[in-house]
């Protein structure tokens, strides 16, 4: 395959410059009740509901499942999301899981040393605190360097537990502080720098530190498309009651066009 560099090199597609994408970093505080994806044909909301005028195509790093919520990082540099979602480079995350009940010291030690999932596989040592509080149900602080698919609830099954609720506060350096659930906003150029050298990459690319995104800007928009969807789904619904045929409605594919 041919490397092309941008500062010296052209390309031409049917006669015509093409010119890089600048590239793009952003974080999200991922509300829950949204699909980790850029977009989902049954019309679903997705993390790109929150995301207007953007500057750039990004794309998730990873994924929270759709009950989860926290932080999660977006951009167009793939060198750098293959790199951070690669196990071999170890890159911490961490997230708060409300546990059902209360756990035991040696369940608390099994998690840190790795426990056997339902799929055979054990998972790697993890960094495993009990929060501080009063509820009467477990608070755990729980840093991966791995990312199985719902891994923290499959490790609290495996220990014979239940996760009620599951929050990422931190992706490498990258943390939630200043956003509000729904908010966004653009990596500063230091952040940017932080995580390319925790992969092994150099600090050559930029960042403005400038755009952001709050919950409301896209407020009007998210709730009207809820009813819309709402109203599909109550049609279908009441279609399967009276058996009429399972058919897809074409309004879900209008519905997954419209994206801020």
């Amino acid at each position: 395959c041919t490397k092309v560099d941008p500062e010296h090199d052209r390309v031409m597609v049917d006669g015509t410059a093409v010119y890089p994408e600048e590239l793009f970093y952003l974080v999200l505080n991922k509300p829950k009740g949204c699909l980790t994806a850029i977009s989902d044909e049954r019309g679903r909301p997705t993390v790109m509901d929150y995301l207007p005028n953007l500057p750039a195509a990004v794309k998730p790093v990873g994924r929270l499942d759709f009950y989860t919520e926290g932080v999660l990082l977006l951009t167009n540099d793939g060198e750098l999301s293959a790199r951070l979602q690669a196990p071999r480079y170890h890159v911490e995350k961490t997230y708060h899981a409300k546990v059902k009940g209360n756990l035991r010291d040696e369940d608390l030690d099994k998690l840190r040393v790795g426990v056997r999932l339902d799929d055979g596989t054990t998972t790697m040592a993890a960094q495993v605190t009990l929060l501080p509080g009063e509820s009467r149900h477990d608070w755990l602080a729980i840093t991966l360097v791995e990312g199985k698919q719902r891994q923290i609830h499959r490790m609290l099954e495996a220990v014979h537990h239940e996760v009620q609720k599951l929050q990422r506060v931190a992706y490498g350096n990258i943390t939630f502080h200043g956003l509000r659930v729904g908010d966004a906003r653009e990596l500063s150029q230091a952040e940017v720098n932080l995580l390319r050298e925790l992969v092994g990459l150099d600090r050559s690319v930029g960042s403005r530190g400038r755009w952001q995104s709050r919950r409301e800007d896209t407020d009007i928009v998210r709730r009207a498309r809820a009813r819309e969807l709402a109203d599909i789904e109550s049609e279908e619904a009441a279609r399967e009651a009276a058996g009429g045929p399972a058919r897809p409605d074409p309004r879900r594919e209008a519905l997954a066009r419209q994206r801020p």
